[in-house]
């Protein structure tokens, strides 16, 4: 009786385990078991090996290659096939990607353009009239500095703003906004890879902000470059962060790497730049969770992930995604966030409805962070490469 038991249950595990294989085939995702949480072994698709080739010696329980002293295994990520009926989205390239979404923007910030450019077309501007420009500029989160520029510099061509036509008057206004925009400023997304190992890229911010949603949209901004990207799911906190993410990598054929709910979020960065050098892949795109940065424990451990990923290759870049609806405190937000994992850069969300895009001039001037990317809506590619002169084309409208 005792071996009928036992036969019964063998068969009970194997026939879980074919469940299993069959319900992952053709998931491009990376999964570390419980004992990986621990740095102990990871689990990950591999190609099939010829069948004239041996199989390769296996790797004691427990350990990896690297814990042996034996030469790291190179781990080829297979092309994305696709399930029968299943097709990868295709998107379009970064470049111009902001002029095409120009007509969105003009439409969120229409009030501002239309409303300066009201009293500027006026034939005689009072002391009035210039208080009004200034109230108008700083509703939009323009702040006081940049808006002070502004109309200083207005005021100087005031001559010129009595003769002159529309167009010449939104051309005038075009210009001024572009200049406290920071054209100048480098907005190059450390994404390439450099010495052998991919671009690592960081992304941070509070809770609520939209970084999930934000690295998915990255990934198809890279992969409509033409660019390798792995994925890592380090927000093992909210439950549904992972799957999340994971649901937008499936869709342009990109891997992602995940863990356990709950488990330690550098070590699932650090296996995820570790498959990302393996693979020699392009780019990594590490997804961390929301935090407040009024919590010091919660930075401190953003650093700790910082850390450890970089152990195995340098981050290039730490983008900081802020909530545009936030207004002036997203600039004490970025401050904070800077202390903790040096930010290179600012993505813009939410700027459709009625955002105040304004904030972009703020957080450069007070912080010197340029702003690099900018959501425009909900879509899967309304995120674009910020451009100081299209941006300010569209707020006049």
């Amino acid at each position: 009786m005792e071996f009928v038991l036992i036969a019964i249950a063998i068969l009970v595990v194997a026939l879980l385990t074919g469940i299993s294989l069959l319900v992952g085939r053709g998931r491009r995702t990376t999964r570390l078991d419980d004992d990986a949480a621990a740095g102990t072994t990871l689990t990950r698709p591999r190609p099939v090996p010829p069948a004239d080739t041996a199989p390769a010696p296996p790797t004691p329980s427990g350990a990896t290659a690297s814990g042996l002293g034996l030469p790291p295994e190179t781990v080829e990520i297979p092309p994305a096939e696709p399930e029968p009926g299943l097709v990868f989205d295709t998107p379009l390239p970064s470049a111009g990607r902001l002029v095409r979404l120009r007509s969105r923007l003009a439409r969120s910030q229409s009030s501002l353009g239309r409303g300066l450019l009201t009293v500027l077309a006026r034939e005689k501007l009072t002391e009035d009239d210039w208080e009004e420009v200034e109230e108008t500029l700083l509703a939009a989160d323009i702040g006081i500095a940049a808006t002070t520029q502004i109309v200083d510099r207005l005021r100087t061509q005031s001559m010129v703003l009595a003769t002159a036509s529309g167009t010449e008057l939104r051309e005038l206004l075009v210009d001024q906004l572009t200049a406290v925009l920071g054209p100048d400023l480098d907005r190059t997304l450390g994404t390439d890879r450099r010495e052998g190992r991919p671009g690592v890229v960081l992304v941070v911010g509070v809770n609520g902000a939209g970084k999930t949603t934000t690295v998915g949209k990255i990934a198809r901004v890279l992969v409509g470059d033409g660019k390798s990207v792995i994925l890592g799911a380090a927000d093992t906190f909210r439950a549904a962060a992972a799957d999340q993410l994971e649901t937008w990598g499936e869709r342009v054929g990109v891997l992602t790497v995940r863990g356990r709910e709950g488990g330690d979020p550098a070590a699932v960065a650090f296996e995820a730049v570790r498959t990302g050098i393996e693979a020699e892949a392009d780019t990594v795109v590490i997804d961390t969770a929301g935090r407040l940065h009024t919590k010091s424990g919660l930075m401190d451990e953003l650093g700790k992930v910082k850390r450890v990923v970089e152990k195995q290759s340098p981050v290039t870049e730490v983008l900081l995604v802020l909530d545009a609806t936030t207004g002036q405190n997203g600039v004490v937000q970025a401050r904070v966030f800077t202390e903790a994992v040096d930010v290179t850069g600012v993505v813009l969300t939410k700027l459709d409805g009625t955002a105040k895009g304004g904030i972009v001039v703020s957080v450069q001037r007070e912080l010197g962070i340029p702003v690099k990317l900018i959501g425009l809506g909900e879509g899967p590619d309304d995120l674009a490469p910020f451009e100081a002169r299209a941006f300010a084309e569209a707020i006049v409208g």
